[in-house]
């Protein structure tokens, strides 16, 4: 018979705690949801039942989050621990996986960052599996890459995989660095990678760290699959042209390896053929590249503006640049942390690039 875990949350916003009860009820594992709104409080709970999590918040009165995760680390070892803020703060973050908190997340706004929160919460209430890194059961190494990464963090992850290790150095959400044996940079980072289970630990930002690696982590992350994919496939031929083929990747593969982006999309004005790289809905994609191009054309000749040669959109979620030419529409996504003057001018790059 299982056994129904229960969740202690902490947060001196009542309203909040209310609406992450709601959150968590929708967790597979159906959790039993306590709440309490001060640390006294919190721990005087710990104290009197068993709990499988504790979800704090940072920033309280009287006693904050970092004051109760010390003591309840101290008092509590086994119990599992998150912190959810709204304080983007890397020594907060620091601080708090130093005491050997197992998540730290910012608090979710968007249907995105609520399904992220409640997958991380699952993974961390489940049994320890034969595969995953110990910390978030069940999930890989991209899994805890790409947690660093949203999440701008500067830090050191350090891997072990029974007699090997390895480190990956983050700055600002970038992926900076690795190294594992006799190896750096990017081949290291693509060892680590094929890595299946062991444990993983966080460790302080190493600001004096020297970078190596200059792609972003989602064309190191997409390359790495693929190779790994291709080693255990060895004999599969190529996929004819399109959204999924290996050519078609290929052809975009050194667009993506530009600082921050996330998805490279091209259509080609004679058929509308589409070529994607780390795109998720390539189709959806292209039917919005098409009707905005459409309208801002229409916009311009209305204007008498001359030609359409390039839009930049910068939003909260994502930032997104269109090009065109005789040939093709490309439609390039970047990570929300970049500005748009690093947009403008990593773009201008991959025009450059793309054009040649």
């Amino acid at each position: 018979m299982s056994v129904r875990h229960k969740i202690l949350l902490l947060d001196d916003d009542q309203d909040l705690l209310e609406l992450y009860r709601e959150m968590l009820a929708r967790l597979p594992s159906r959790p039993e949801i306590h709440t309490a709104t001060s640390g006294a409080r919190a721990i005087a709970l710990l104290e009197s039942e068993r709990f499988s999590l504790l979800i704090s918040d940072l920033n309280m009165p009287k006693m904050d989050g970092l004051q109760v995760l010390t003591i309840v680390r101290r008092k509590f070892p086994q119990l599992r621990t998150a912190v959810m803020t709204s304080v983007v703060d890397t020594q907060f973050r620091a601080r708090a996986y130093a005491m050997g908190i197992d998540l730290f997340l910012e608090k979710p706004n968007s249907n995105q960052e609520i399904a992220f929160f409640l997958d991380c919460i699952e993974s961390l209430l489940g049994r320890e599996m034969d595969t995953g890194f110990r910390g978030m059961q069940s999930k890989s190494l991209v899994d805890i890459i790409q947690l660093e990464c949203l999440s701008q963090s500067s830090s050191v992850l350090k891997f072990t995989n029974g007699l090997l290790a390895g480190k990956i150095w983050f700055q600002y959400g970038e992926l900076i660095d690795a190294e594992t044996q006799d190896l750096g940079g990017e081949g290291a980072f693509r060892e680590i990678l094929s890595w299946k289970t062991g444990n993983f630990e966080i460790l302080p930002a190493d600001p004096e760290r020297v970078r190596t690696i200059f792609n972003s982590y989602q064309g190191l992350l997409l390359e790495s699959a693929q190779a790994l994919d291709e080693a255990e496939t060895p004999s599969a031929s190529p996929v004819g042209a399109g959204t999924s083929g290996v050519a078609a990747e290929s052809a975009l593969a050194p667009l993506a390896r530009f600082n921050g982006v996330e998805f490279v999309l091209s259509i080609r004005s004679t058929d509308s053929q589409i070529d994607s790289w780390g795109a998720e809905n390539p189709e959806r994609i292209s039917q919005w590249v098409r009707q905005t191009l459409e309208r801002f054309r229409a916009l311009g000749d209305g204007l008498q503006a001359g030609q359409l040669n390039r839009i930049e959109g910068v939003g909260p979620q994502c930032c997104v640049a269109l090009v065109s030419n005789a040939d093709s529409d490309l439609c390039v996504g970047f990570h929300r942390s970049l500005s748009q003057d690093l947009v403008r001018e990593t773009m201008d790059k991959i025009s450059a690039k793309w054009a040649s």
